[in-house]
């Protein structure tokens, strides 16, 4: 199982995954245009995917949702409230290119197993990723206020992480968003800190080497530099030491991360 992250804040998302016989998307929140120069920079067509799966129905996951779907044909997989959500936001997709994939359930694509489960945001359906293949596990988790004990069990001993570390909690609140905003973000249906992101990661990871990517950074409200500072030393609190089993990523807004096995 390989993976990158193609894109990741507020201004798109976008992930990719792949086995020897699959590939798979996740999200599309990036323009058409975007999302094909994003595929062609780590060597890929679009055209080949045997599916695309919806997080949510922002803006910034499904921006070009609608584009690529009918352009490549690609199946599409959300749940149901995020299907009726997104009428009207991504245009006609043909019915034999709508599918379901229930909150809380998995689906198989030969030795791929992708488990769906919930994570809180305020979104009318908000549900994340993780994927399963010989014995090798990949979670993806953004876009949630906190990380509760459910969640915790889902994505538990992974191999790898796409994991939020949305904001800095003191420039948030000294920043220039209205209290409205900054109010939303902090609440449990808004979006994690990096401390509260890596007192989850403590709690989740299993001692072995497991990749951490740092993602769905605020543009306005953090920075890499201090999200990978107050991840490490958080954990450090937590007795885990960044550089002996863990190795923490970046990811940006519009550069992939490289294609990394998981």
């Amino acid at each position: 199982m390989r993976f990158s992250v193609l894109a990741s804040g507020s201004t798109g998302n976008a992930i990719y995954i792949e086995t020897d016989r699959h590939s798979f998307l996740v999200d599309a929140g990036l323009s058409g245009r975007k999302m094909e120069e994003l595929f062609a920079s780590i060597g890929k067509k679009m055209s080949n995917l045997d599916g695309i799966l919806v997080t949510h129905e922002h803006s910034d996951h499904i921006k070009g949702l609608g584009i690529v779907a009918r352009k490549h044909k690609v199946p599409i997989y959300a749940n149901e409230k995020t299907w009726n959500a997104m009428d009207g936001l991504v245009g006609a997709i043909p019915v034999e290119q709508r599918f379901h994939f229930d909150m809380d359930t998995v689906k198989s694509f030969g030795s791929l197993d992708i488990e769906s489960f919930a994570v809180s945001h305020d979104a009318i359906d908000p549900m994340f990723y993780v994927f399963h293949e010989n014995g090798r596990k990949l979670s993806l988790i953004t876009d949630t206020g906190y990380v509760s004990d459910r969640m915790k069990g889902v994505i538990q001993a992974s191999d790898a992480y796409v994991f939020e570390s949305n904001h800095d909690i003191g420039m948030l609140q000294m920043g220039r968003y209205p209290w409205s905003v900054k109010r939303r973000i902090l609440s449990d249906v808004g979006h994690v800190s990096n401390e509260d992101a890596a007192v989850a990661m403590s709690e989740v990871m299993a001692e072995k080497p497991t990749r951490i990517y740092l993602s769905h950074l605020s543009k306005d409200n953090n920075m890499k530099e201090l999200a990978r500072m107050s991840v490490e030393q958080t954990l450090k609190t937590k007795g885990i030491i960044v550089g002996e089993y863990v190795d923490l990523y970046d990811t940006d807004a519009k550069t992939p991360t490289e294609l990394v096995i998981v």
